[in-house]
């Protein structure tokens, strides 16, 4: 028997673990680090918001275990970068409500305070002209 994330009791045969690799996350400790990716435009200032999921984690000390807290560019696509905050928390149930809150206040600072950093579409036009020489 095996308590999942929600407190329900899975049954699962013994073979299954004998045939299969698993994680077991709390074999000495229970801590652990979790990701949140977001999307941004280009135009994001990074360094704020570094300094806003410090600023997050300073805050949510009841779910943050005060080890790691950073932010990085993972990626940079065709129109959009990647952000990924890293956050770590005693357990598996606060490392999960701590990802939660960061994804939702980060992205409510995105919105308020740089809304021309979230992901956009481009579309360029080019003006052309007709017979009589008239742009449209």
């Amino acid at each position: 028997m095996v308590r999942i994330w929600d407190l329900r009791r899975l049954i699962v045969p013994l073979t299954y673990f004998l045939e299969r690799p698993f994680q077991n996350w709390t074999r000495s400790k229970a801590d652990l680090i979790g990701s949140v990716f977001l999307h941004a435009d280009y135009t994001v200032p990074v360094d704020d918001m570094r300094q806003e999921l410090e600023r997050i984690c300073e805050e949510s000390r009841h779910l943050w275990d005060g080890k790691t807290c950073t932010m990085q560019v993972t990626d940079a696509g065709p129109e959009t970068i990647t952000l990924r905050a890293l956050v770590s928390a005693a357990n598996s149930s606060a490392a999960w409500d701590l990802r939660c809150l960061v994804r939702e206040k980060l992205v409510a600072y995105l919105r308020d305070n740089h809304p021309g950093s979230l992901p956009r579409k481009r579309l360029r036009m080019h003006a052309e002209k007709d017979k009589d020489g008239l742009e449209y």
